[in-house]
């Protein structure tokens, strides 16, 4: 659950975003720029994270006033150097904001630390992770826990979706880009596992009300319903103006997270009431006009 130390909406003196040029860092800046927020948008070319004088170049770049937010990482983890790597870069983050503490750090992580339940999901989960990218970012988050003295926010997203994104990963992002090339979309299995998705837009826009309340604790970003892999399909081929095949596939080992992993939003509601995630639809036939108008 979040707690917000500003009773009202109050905007950020300056915001530094590490990771500014990734898909939500990325979002994030877009969105503060629109209210006319003073950004600091940092990405490797001006921090890399993996130097070893890291930590002293961001701190030279941080003021006392400052909001950060920490969206920087090398993802998805799939082998213990990129898990390595990631504690080297949070390492230099949390080193940093020692050195030049600010007024509020947000940290942009994932629904990945949770376990497998066969009920939605709330804040309160167990972190349990089962693959290296969850251990990851329930590393980062215990390690900014620990080190960080500022008011801390720790931002969940389940899985992301947006025109922009770069990872072009099973779901909604391949999808939609297969669709429009006219090629057939190949499912895992039949495509029967149910997931959460969520826009991009709908991260950037928590992150941004988050930093505007000065909020502490955590949030998970997740609308709250699970649509199947196949409905996805359905649906973005219906966006399209050609047909396009879908067709199952063998599935090659166990089905993730049991085919189910989904989320209660009622810590979202309770802490912007007039907040109301996307649905798939909506958000899918948006990335389909701001990629392919």
């Amino acid at each position: 659950m979040l707690h917000h130390l500003n009773p009202i909406a109050v905007k950020p003196a300056r915001v530094v975003v590490m990771g500014a040029g990734g898909f939500i860092g990325g979002a994030i800046v877009e969105r503060l720029r629109r209210d006319g927020v003073s950004v600091l948008a940092l990405t490797r070319r001006e921090v890399d994270l993996l130097a070893a004088d890291a930590a002293d170049r961001l701190a030279a770049l941080l003021c006392p006033g400052d909001s950060f937010v920490a969206v920087s990482a090398l993802a998805p983890v799939k082998t213990a150097a990129m898990l390595k790597d990631n504690i080297t870069m949070a390492l230099a983050m949390v080193t940093a904001l020692a050195k030049a503490p600010v007024a509020h750090v947000v940290n942009i992580g994932s629904d990945a630390i949770y376990g497998d339940f066969d009920h939605p999901m709330t804040e309160a989960a167990l972190a349990v992770p089962g693959s290296l990218h969850g251990a990851m970012h329930l590393a980062r988050e215990l390690m900014f826990q620990a080190e960080v003295t500022a008011p801390l926010a720790l931002l969940r997203p389940t899985l992301v979706y947006g025109a922009k994104d770069p990872h072009n990963g099973y779901g909604p992002n391949s999808f939609r880009r297969k669709a429009n090339r006219g090629e057939a979309i190949t499912l895992f299995g039949e495509g029967e596992e149910r997931r959460d998705h969520v826009t991009v837009d709908d991260v950037a826009e928590l992150a941004w009300r988050i930093l505007c309340r000065r909020s502490v604790g955590a949030l998970n970003a997740a609308t709250g319903t699970v649509t199947s892999f196949r409905a996805i399909a359905e649906m973005v081929v219906g966006l399209t103006p050609k047909p396009v095949a879908i067709a199952g596939s063998p599935r090659k080992g166990a089905m993730p997270h049991d085919g189910y992993r989904a989320f209660d939003p009622a810590a979202t509601h309770a802490a912007f009431p007039d907040f109301r995630y996307t649905a798939l639809g909506d958000g899918l036939a948006k990335a389909q006009t701001e990629e392919f108008p």
